[in-house]
């Protein structure tokens, strides 16, 4: 048999309605804090990726050449071509312009726990300019789209990039030049951080000072010893964000994300039942369009893993929405068959979900059939019940039986939905 590529995944219908189900959810969600939706390429010119991330991301990602011999690739995230989308078609929108999106990406890396080369992405972005309220409003979004979930185990950490580059600045490492520092310190490799540092003329102390700060998280008030504008900045975020009624907060200052663009707020999520692989959300402010040729604009942005947040649901038993089948219609005998497709037809178009008997079952297993698709109720088109206008309508919950009038039906199934 000819298997999935490794990396990837079949859903079926049950996993696509809870898939559905919460995407869905987010994008209510979106909608209600004023963003509007976009979508892009599933493939990009690879350039795009390589000027963002440098070039050793090829090892990372799907890249070819195309039948016209252009270097292209799938893309491994989002943000960078909503940037590209930007500068091409959407400099000229109202600012600030907000956006969300929702996609598949690619990585070509080893498949693991949470991890897959084909995973989907829920993101959004702000373009306009760099204010406490800009910040508070992106990851305001991402929490209410994690609290709507109703998942209950996870941390909002909240970082300043600037608090960790003013350090090292102080101790003569600015620029470019702190950045390889930087993507060490991001993932606390502390042992090769150290001599990066050491290397760029750092004393003892400064080190110390730098690697002690990564380690410093907890209430807004565990700033109280550092001065300057990110700090003071820092405290506006959080100060907007508790008036928004956000609670699940706290700063930690070894938020790095130690790539080039980022510039000043940067937060992570993290759900820990998922183990090692328990980050499930990541973004912050950065400025990237001017590496692809446009203006020099401020954004702030984040990037749902989608497929994470579901496992992380599923570990903490959270029940899948299940979407029910609210009608069966079954005919009783061939002298039915006919008004029974009328009456499943009219169910449709009047909203109500509905399917009826394909494969002439008898009575029986049509009971079964429709217990195991999780139908409601049972539509039961009898010859003598037509004769009145009617039909039998079985609850399979309770298993009770109610003669309905086929005029009454969709209203008497809808009153039951409600």
């Amino acid at each position: 048999m000819i298997q999935r590529p490794r990396g990837t995944r079949d859903f079926g219908p049950s996993e696509m309605e809870t898939r559905r189900y919460f995407e869905s959810m987010m994008r209510s969600i979106c909608l209600a804090h004023g963003f509007r939706e976009v979508q892009t390429p599933t493939f990009e010119h690879t350039e795009l990726f390589t000027t963002k991330s440098g070039p050793g991301i090829i090892d990372e990602i799907y890249a070819f050449k195309d039948k016209g011999d252009r270097e292209i690739c799938l893309r491994p995230e989002l943000t960078a071509p909503v940037i590209r989308f930007f500068i091409n078609d959407l400099t000229n929108y109202p600012r600030p312009l907000k956006l969300f999106y929702f996609g598949p990406c690619f990585r070509y890396e080893r498949p693991q726990a949470g991890r897959f080369r084909e995973f989907y992405q829920f993101g959004a972005e702000v373009i306009g300019s760099s204010t406490p309220e800009m910040d508070a409003e992106v990851i305001g979004l991402a929490a209410s789209m994690l609290e709507a979930t109703g998942l209950q185990d996870y941390r909002i950490r909240i970082g300043h990039i600037g608090i960790l580059r003013s350090l090292l600045a102080e101790a003569g490492v600015a620029g470019d030049a702190a950045l390889p520092i930087l993507q060490k310190l991001d993932k606390k490799l502390y042992d090769e951080a150290t001599p990066l540092m050491k290397g760029a003329g750092m004393s003892d102390d400064g080190i110390e000072k730098v690697i002690r700060t990564t380690q410093i998280s907890g209430p807004i008030d565990v700033l109280k010893d550092y001065e300057g504008e990110a700090k003071v900045y820092l405290e506006e975020v959080f100060d907007i964000l508790q008036h928004y009624g956000f609670r699940n907060l706290q700063v930690d200052l070894g938020v790095v994300r130690g790539l080039a663009y980022y510039t000043g707020v940067v937060f992570e999520v993290d759900a820990p039942k998922l183990g090692a692989e328990k980050q499930i959300c990541g973004g912050g402010a950065y400025s990237l369009s001017e590496l692809f040729g446009g203006e020099k604009v401020h954004s702030t942005g984040f990037g749902i893993g989608f497929d994470r947040t579901l496992i992380a649901l599923d570990k903490e038993g959270s029940l899948p929405m299940k979407v029910r089948l609210q009608a069966y219609v079954v005919p009783v005998g061939e002298s039915t068959r006919s008004k029974a497709c009328e009456i499943t037809a009219m169910l449709r178009k009047g909203g109500i979900s509905a399917d009826m008997d394909l494969m002439r079952r008898n009575m029986g297993k049509n009971f079964k059939y429709a217990d195991a698709v999780g139908a409601e109720k049972v539509i039961i088109v009898g010859e003598k019940e037509l004769e009145t206008g009617s039909v039998n309508v079985r609850d399979m919950a309770s298993g009770t039986q109610t003669m309905v009038s086929i005029e009454g039906l969709i209203s008497y199934l809808g009153h039951a939905k409600s």
